[in-house]
């Protein structure tokens, strides 16, 4: 039934907006991603045609019920030393490097020649040219997953610099990259065109990927919160070459990438030059191991106080609290009007119905009382 009287809502005194942030653990354990050998196949990673990511689910992708986790590629600037007419994709492992920069750090120069002008990744905050990731791999995690952002601050992940056949095997060669530098507060953090970002930093001195390097200390690639993205600099796996056993101060056995048979085994350098890049992808998910962090879901609100006076709503609308003009629920002609409210309209300026609010239980309303009723709209 339509609304018999109205009450206008002061924009300053009866309306104000606030917002929520709503945080969930996301833990992502390494099995799911991993790399699988043959006899227990790959079916939750997808290689598309044109080759420039992989996808990952966490069942078989054909499955109905299988989510997607992240995209994955390897690629590398025009200007690194892995870009050749040779290197295997060339084109395509620039493109991808261009495409992330541009989205995430946008351009500088001239743009005469947008492949090298894009800004380039770099293991700092300043943005200021040096200290370049020329060499990255870049996993895009799910909107699935991240929902609105990253929580700042709870970003981690394990990585394995050991030998190929088991990477994770010496826990000295084990590195685990996270933002903790980063905080809420604004520290730790830089804003570029793609949103807010941290530096991923080794959280132990444990590896031995180069002799004497403090891993404490050792920028292993940034995060991106609002895009969920991390970057890793293909640095941290530049030790992974040969195949001796590695002693307390030199660097891991066992190559980046597995060569098929009869082809000699490849370095990190070496693979994203030579290999294509769901191979270079396949090599990268054999060395990570958990991933964990906090999305971040954001809830806007608009709160209406609704003020209900002594002196109003304390008839009913509804045609049953009349019977021959005479209030039902009145035994005595003296008695006061009694109402109960159990909807909350909101209007617009033409008296047209806008949005309903419910309340859980009737609240009783008369002459001796006034009410101010919370009514709180979510988007």
């Amino acid at each position: 039934m339509a609304a018999q009287n109205f009450v206008n809502l002061n924009s300053d005194d009866d309306i104000t907006t606030t917002r929520t942030l709503l945080h969930e653990a996301i833990p992502l354990t390494g099995t799911i991603y991993k790399y699988q050998t043959s006899s227990y196949g790959d079916n939750n990673i997808k290689n598309y045609i044109h080759g420039m990511f992989q996808s990952v689910y966490d069942y078989p992708y054909l499955s109905s019920s299988a989510n997607h986790i992240f995209d994955l590629t390897a690629c590398y600037a025009a200007t690194s030393n892995c870009s050749s007419s040779t290197s295997v994709q060339n084109a395509k492992k620039i493109n991808m490097y261009t495409e992330f920069a541009q989205l995430l750090l946008g351009y500088s120069g001239s743009l005469t020649d947008p492949r090298r002008d894009v800004r380039y990744f770099e293991n700092d905050l300043t943005l200021d040219g040096s200290n370049k990731m020329r060499e990255v791999f870049i996993v895009n995690f799910s909107r699935l997953l991240t929902k609105d952002q990253v929580k700042k601050g709870s970003f981690s992940m394990t990585i394995g610099t050991g030998s190929w056949k088991n990477p994770f095997k010496d826990n000295r060669l084990n590195i685990t990259v996270t933002d903790a530098s980063a905080s809420a507060d604004g520290s730790g953090i830089a804003t570029t065109l793609g949103g807010d970002m941290a530096v991923l930093f080794a959280t132990s001195s444990n590896g031995f990927l180069r002799k004497g390097t403090d891993y404490s200390t050792l920028a292993a690639g940034v995060v991106f919160y609002q895009a969920g993205i991390a970057i890793l600099t293909a640095s941290i796996f530049s030790g992974s070459v040969g195949r001796g056993k590695p002693g307390p101060t030199a660097g891991p056995s066992g190559a980046f990438y597995r060569a098929p048979y009869g082809q000699r085994n490849r370095n990190v350098q070496q693979t994203l030059s030579s290999s294509a890049i769901s191979a270079a992808c396949d090599a990268v998910r054999h060395r990570i191991g958990n991933i964990a962090f906090n999305n971040t879901t954001e809830i806007n609100s608009k709160i209406y106080f609704c003020r209900v006076p002594h002196n109003k709503f304390n008839y009913s609308a509804n045609p049953t609290y009349l019977s021959g003009s005479k209030i039902k629920v009145k035994n005595v002609a003296s008695d006061s009007p009694v109402a109960y409210i159990t909807t909350v309209g909101l209007y617009n300026d033409q008296q047209e119905l806008m949005a309903v609010a419910k309340l859980s239980e009737p609240i009783r309303k008369d002459p001796t009382n006034d009410l101010t009723i919370r009514v709180r709209l979510d988007y």
